[in-house]
């Protein structure tokens, strides 16, 4: 139900709804005083006006526990509305916010609070108490805020206790200031906190908004995680035109059929994984399709052509945006809905605003059909990674078309090869590091790598992903035995305690389909394991 209005904290107002919006908060604080219905589940509808209220309320308590500007706001609940005002109650207490996947492990958690230095933690109590230990060793414990407390008094309307307005002499926050800190795998095995920008952010709205024209009367329904870049951008894009988001959880496919019809949903983003569930696994769908579906769109690795296929044949009057992006980038590619039967394969081409392009290995542009590294430019390009000034700048570089006495920018280097064909339509070939890319999630080996070998049955280990025609790659494992007593633990009882532990410390999508265990691994030249070798092994046989 909707809640009553709340306590309204005196923080310094730098927009109007006239005024275009320069902050993530200015996208809610222009539709503060509407009474449309921004979020919804299955038993609560909230309208804009108390989404705001809400979020006010949230950066009134931010700023009691002491954060101030540009400070880390870490967000670890589950898919809902709080989920969402959090959001906003972080960038209005002048804060950065670092949503964290609820799925992710306790000490993967304890990571990201550390690495980020997060000065306030908005979380449940269900999920607190499964950090609890993590918390305890930190040097620095965030302070904590109970999602279902601030929910509390704000339906009571109680103010919080203690200053929330902007302290005289803080910095105002400007558009270039960060946001939010993202964090995927990186190659170095710990995750990576990707930094991006309330001038990003806005980009990836007004984009995203424009190509798939959604409007105020959309219902998006949001499966994606707040900390992929894209779940984050369909919260923001949903306030920014207007429309409704209806956060939603599912296991089983006729559970997210059934919600699409009972929503009367009109915009669904998903990753491959979603889309084999819904064709393979939802029988609902042929006997019920949803009538009012009018656009899905699919991020986070290509979608088999057979699914594409059985997608278009089970949603005859939906249009499919086949898309392609990185958080590093955001949102980078889309491929016309038209386009799908002459081009299956292609990612297609640079979303509005932004270029993305192919270049050789020294520097020059690629000629159609050349085989090289796709580069993207334009607003939605991130400041790179947090406390990694080094990895920094081996993504973000100088635009190598462009010289530096004509306005050089620094391009993302998305480590992905591609081709262009001589129409313009961009092809994605492979990646070109050892990231595994498997349903929607970009997996570093070297942390699955280092779960397993923690176990201490194993010498070696060595972490590669194979083709899946469902998700992309699957997560496959390949170890050498640590000794060989004789009163050691069998081949087969040392695999199953080590997929086990991997269970037990890893969230799913990153514990190994299969683990093989080998005699020795290959090495390169310089002694190190050779990955390309041990893939292509697998691959030929």
């Amino acid at each position: 139900m909707l809640a009553s209005r709340v306590h309204e904290p005196t923080l310094r107002v730098r927009s109007t709804p006239a005024d275009p919006p320069l902050l993530v908060q200015d996208l809610l604080r222009a539709r503060g005083d509407s009474d449309a219905i921004a979020l919804r589940s299955a038993d609560t509808a909230m309208s804009f006006r108390l989404f705001y209220d809400a979020s006010l309320h949230c950066a009134a308590a931010l700023r009691a526990a002491g954060v101030r500007y540009q400070d880390r706001v870490a967000i670890h609940l589950p898919k809902g509305i709080e989920e969402c005002w959090s959001v906003f109650g972080a960038c209005e207490a002048g804060g950065v916010f670092v949503p964290i996947n609820p799925t992710l492990k306790p000490a993967q958690v304890r990571h990201i609070l550390a690495d980020s230095g997060a000065r306030a933690l908005i979380t449940d109590r269900a999920l607190h108490a499964s950090l609890a230990a993590e918390l305890s060793t930190l040097a620095e414990p965030p302070a904590v805020l109970f999602a279902d407390t601030l929910a509390a008094d704000a339906h009571l309307g109680t103010a919080c206790t203690g200053s929330s307005a902007v302290d005289a002499g803080e910095p105002a926050t400007i558009g270039e200031d960060l946001a939010a800190i993202l964090y995927t795998s990186g190659s170095t095995g710990a995750p990576k906190g990707v930094m991006v920008t309330h001038a990003n952010l806005l980009a990836g709205a007004r984009i995203v908004s424009r190509y798939l024209r959604i409007e105020a009367s959309d219902r998006l329904l949001g499966v994606l995680p707040l900390s992929f870049d894209y779940g984050l951008n369909q919260l923001l894009t949903t306030v920014a035109q207007g429309a409704e988001l209806v956060p939603f959880t599912f296991r089983f496919g006729n559970e997210l059929v059934g919600a699409l019809t009972r929503f009367s949903i009109t915009g669904l983003a998903g990753v491959p994984t979603l889309w084999a569930i819904l064709t393979s696994a939802a029988p609902l769908l042929r006997q019920t399709p949803p009538r009012h579906l009018r656009y899905v769109t699919n991020s986070g690795g290509a979608v088999p052509r057979g699914v594409v296929d059985k997608l278009r044949s089970m949603l005859p009057h939906t249009r499919i945006y086949l898309m392609y992006g990185l958080t590093e980038a955001f949102r980078s590619t889309y491929l016309d809905p038209d386009e799908i039967d002459r081009r299956p394969d292609s990612i297609g081409k640079a979303i509005p605003e932004c270029e993305v392009f192919v270049i050789r290995s020294d520097g020059r542009r690629a000629a159609p059909g050349e085989v090289g590294l796709l580069v993207h430019r334009g607003p939605t390009v991130s400041r790179g990674y947090w406390g990694r000034p080094e990895d920094t700048a081996r993504v973000l570089r100088p635009n190598p078309l462009r010289p530096a006495d004509r306005g050089a920018d620094l391009v993302c280097f998305s480590g992905d090869l591609a081709r262009m064909d001589a129409d313009g339509f961009l092809y994605f070939v492979g990646r070109n590091d050892a990231m595994i890319k498997s349903a929607g999630f970009r997996i570093s080996p070297t942390e699955i790598e280092e779960v397993i070998m923690a176990t201490g049955l194993f010498s070696q280990v060595a972490v590669i992903g194979l083709p899946d025609a469902l998700i992309g790659q699957s997560v496959h494992a390949v170890a050498v035995r640590a000794g060989s007593d004789a009163g050691g633990p069998t081949d087969d009882d040392a695999r199953l305690r080590a997929l086990q532990h991997c269970a037990l410390s890893l969230p799913t999508h990153m514990v190994p389909r299969r683990l093989e265990i080998v005699d020795r691994l290959p090495v390169s030249g310089n002694g190190k394991v050779d990955y390309n070798a041990l893939r292509a092994d697998r691959l030929s046989s």
